[in-house]
């Protein structure tokens, strides 16, 4: 029972009751209206953001005696995209509704529908992103989310992209259409929201409560992924590194909603009664990392050394996660580095000599894919992976040519080379994938205004321009080492 004042009532927390993407919150919202209105927007709201069996307003009249019932409840997934059903007003006493055999047989259709997806994932997820410039910004950017949630073995249900002028400081989206993501996710049965951004704790835990449902971000679903795919000592341990740096100031006092914060994709939230402790344990187990990486890392400056001292130069393959890079590691050396059409394949980095047609040498080494908005835990914990490509002689900067998005993601790159004080190093561009463009005659403009070569890393016989090329950049950028020659 509430007593509320004569235009709102307040509805207190519902966390003692049952909570489950499949199922209602068991309760039913029946109040009065002091007037003749329907159903509001505010009810509507309620029903889909509790997750209530059914909504109820019973309007009064002047003389203060009940009028009409207005009902509606929620209703599964259908080709109109309708979240509820409004049922034909009633008065009090006309109202006849069977209810437990009713919200059975509800809850039984939208288990039905679920069920039609055969969908195996564990983690199900609708993806969201507020964009403030143009729309063609944020369509290209969640198709990327698409993809990095593929590789994380997320399945994507939906997507969904608001225009607004700017983000809002507590949901990002506007509480209506966070209604509607909770209906929406309801009725396909998803149990995840992925938003496009980095969020704050108290984003994490205001938009968690709402909507109870887990609520990761972008960089969260990146993290999973380095921490799935890390295989080396150094990978693994510049991985928890970053794990640990996103996680600390993220690590604070939860509440209900709160413990689905640092889980990650399949993960669990930390304890709630521990935080000084925890928070004393992450920086101790921070600290020990990063002499563990210094000491990897005096060890790689050691081979390195031994690497100059043999006069090879070196050439750095960099581009952004995807191009191809690990491919044309292969095609160039006839190494065996493992591929994959997926989104950062690689992360830990292979060196394999490349011989040149003059019968010159060099070394040649594969690095981690970059990303749009690399996460600045990512860069920090891998600072002594990338930091390598200081040393390099040469830059092999490798791009999609079969992507649209191309120049977004070349500008990407040369953000975090700039970031990297690697701008100034020579670089040759080298389109990849040439065989995904049809028309030839955009791969010859495309060379001719970036200054690159185009090649298809699966066709041997695209290759030998790329070879000759860079065996003269390397002989006239660098003079002052000497190339071994068999």
């Amino acid at each position: 029972m509430i007593v509320g004042s004569h235009h709102d009532i307040l509805i207190p927390s519902l966390d003692g009751f049952r909570a489950s993407s499949r199922r209602f919150k068991g309760l039913r919202l029946i109040h009065t209206h002091l007037g003749s209105e329907e159903l509001t927007t505010d009810d509507l709201t309620d029903l889909a953001l509790l997750r209530l069996d059914l909504v109820c307003a019973v309007a009064a009249g002047a003389d203060g005696l009940p009028e009409l019932a207005h009902t509606a409840h929620l209703i599964p997934e259908n080709p109109e995209g309708r979240y509820w059903l409004l049922l034909d007003p009633k008065r009090p006493a006309e109202l006849d509704l069977d209810f437990t055999v009713f919200i059975a047989a509800l809850e039984g259709e939208f288990a039905k529908r679920q069920t039609t997806r055969k969908v195996e994932a564990a983690d199900r997820a609708v993806l969201v992103r507020v964009e403030t410039r143009s729309l063609a910004d944020g369509e290209a950017s969640i198709a990327e989310l698409r993809e990095l949630c593929g590789t994380a073995g997320v399945e994507v249900f939906d997507a969904v992209i608001q225009r607004r002028s700017e983000v809002d400081p507590r949901y990002l989206i506007g509480k209506g259409k966070l209604s509607d993501l909770v209906i929406r996710a309801m009725q396909m049965d998803a149990n995840l929201l992925i938003f496009d951004h980095e969020l704050t704790a108290a984003q994490i835990r205001s938009i968690a409560d709402s909507t109870e449902m887990k609520v990761i971000d972008r960089t969260q679903v990146i993290l999973d992924i380095f921490a799935k795919r890390a295989h080396s000592r150094e990978g693994k341990i510049q991985v928890e590194l970053a794990q640990l740096k996103y996680r600390l100031p993220r690590l604070t006092q939860q509440d209900a909603g709160l413990s689905r914060l640092t889980g990650g994709i399949g993960g669990t939230g930390p304890g709630e009664t521990k935080l000084e402790v925890d928070r004393r344990r992450l920086r101790t187990r921070m600290h020990h990392l990063e002499k563990d990486l210094k000491t990897i890392e005096k060890a790689r400056g050691q081979r390195r050394g031994r690497l100059n001292r043999a006069g090879l130069p070196v050439v750095s393959l960099v581009g952004y996660t995807n191009a191809g890079k690990s491919t044309l590691l292969n095609a160039l050396t006839q190494s065996d580095v493992f591929t994959e059409d997926r989104l950062f394949a690689t992360l830990d980095p292979k060196s394999s000599r490349l011989r040149f047609p003059r019968d010159t040498e060099a070394v040649i080494t594969d690095t981690v894919g970059f990303i749009r908005e690399l996460p600045k835990e990512l860069v920090a914990a891998f600072r002594a992976t990338l930091d390598e490509l200081q040393e390099a002689d040469v830059l092999l900067h490798v791009i999609d040519a079969g992507n649209p998005a191309f120049e977004a993601q070349i500008a990407a790159v040369e953000k975090i080379l700039q970031d990297l004080n690697l701008i100034g190093k020579p670089t040759l561009r080298v389109f990849n994938k040439m065989d995904r463009v049809a028309d030839r005659m955009l791969i010859e403009t495309l060379c001719r205004r970036f200054d690159a070569a185009a090649i298809s890393a699966l066709d041997p016989a695209t290759l030998p321009p790329l070879m000759e090329r860079l065996e003269t950049l390397i002989q006239l950028k660098i003079p002052s080492r000497e190339n071994n020659t068999l």
